[in-house]
């Protein structure tokens, strides 16, 4: 007999409505902790991905070949997360699927959902302070630095409703590598499945909110370095834009929105609908056919 090394889409439907559930169970501590380490993984593939494609950012004419490269390392912020263990707000979106079965209640769900955005703002920021801290951004004579702050200024200078579809966009592909991954029995599969939707999502230039966690801070915190503000080439008007509140207002808030409707409905309602409430309202008619007949 032969044993498959993965899940049919409506097994994963049923994995996931059941991770869900007990992620809902989690403690407070445990869900800061958690979220902690997942915001500083995020964190640790964003400064990561910046440093093997500076230097292509830099240059109009090679960005988009440093997008792809970005995204070739990015992947293992999620990788770590879901394979080491820890809570990601953007994957967490997902748990709409056990309030839409019933089997969890939208109070826990949205409990989940606070307080791991708080760990992951945490863990982001500290990963963001301490390579602002460390002397990193100096590298290549501090173009490093002056990216970080063009990437920083890049967005929090989006519209709102750009903001908000590039939310939707990312993690309609950041659920669907979770998705994936919940699909996959072993390692190498669960790696994969994080691999390339991820790589897709960074080359393609969406807007991730846990990832703005660390871009945006970090180029606040850089722009206190006069050489990576000289490395940036950004006039006094723009690097001026870029502050706290520009960073919560004008990106944290329309991402995150459009993150909620990219997993939670493009990914977890309409995979709920298609082989959840779908497939038992087939059982329905079927069962009512049998009666009448």
């Amino acid at each position: 007999m032969e044993v498959k090394n993965f899940y049919t889409p409506s097994e994963i439907a049923d994995v996931t409505i059941e991770v869900g559930v007990k992620k809902s169970k989690l403690s407070i501590v445990q869900m800061l902790l958690l979220g902690i380490l997942a915001g500083a993984f995020i964190g640790f593939a964003g400064e990561g991905s910046n440093m093997a494609a500076f230097n292509l950012f830099a240059k109009p004419e090679t960005y988009g070949l440093g997008k792809v490269l970005a995204g070739s390392i990015f992947g293992t912020g999620l990788m770590m997360v879901v394979v080491g263990g820890g809570e990601l707000f953007t994957g967490n979106t997902l748990m709409l699927m056990g309030v839409l079965e019933g089997k969890l209640k939208p109070f826990m769900m949205i409990r989940n959902w606070f307080f791991v955005y708080i760990g992951n703002l945490i863990g982001s920021l500290l990963i963001a302070y301490m390579m602002a801290k460390s002397g990193l951004f100096n590298s290549g004579a501090n173009v490093l630095g002056g990216v970080t702050i063009k990437i920083a200024s890049y967005k929090v200078g989006l519209p709102f409703i750009s903001a908000f579809y590039l939310g939707i966009m990312c993690n309609w592909l950041v659920c669907m590598a979770v998705w994936i991954s919940y699909g996959a029995k072993d390692m190498t599969g669960k790696l994969l499945a994080c691999f390339f939707p991820i790589w897709l999502f960074i080359t393609s230039g969406f807007e991730h909110s846990v990832a703005n966690m660390y871009y945006i801070p970090a180029g606040i915190m850089a722009k206190m370095n006069p050489a990576w503000v000289e490395a940036s080439h950004l006039s006094p008007e723009t690097l001026a834009a870029l502050n706290w509140s520009s960073f919560a207002v004008n990106n944290l808030i329309p991402v995150t929105l459009g993150n909620i409707v990219g997993g939670a409905i493009f990914v977890g309602a309409i995979y709920w609908y298609t082989y959840k409430k779908g497939v038992n309202h087939v059982d329905e008619l079927m069962k009512k056919d049998k009666l009448a007949g």
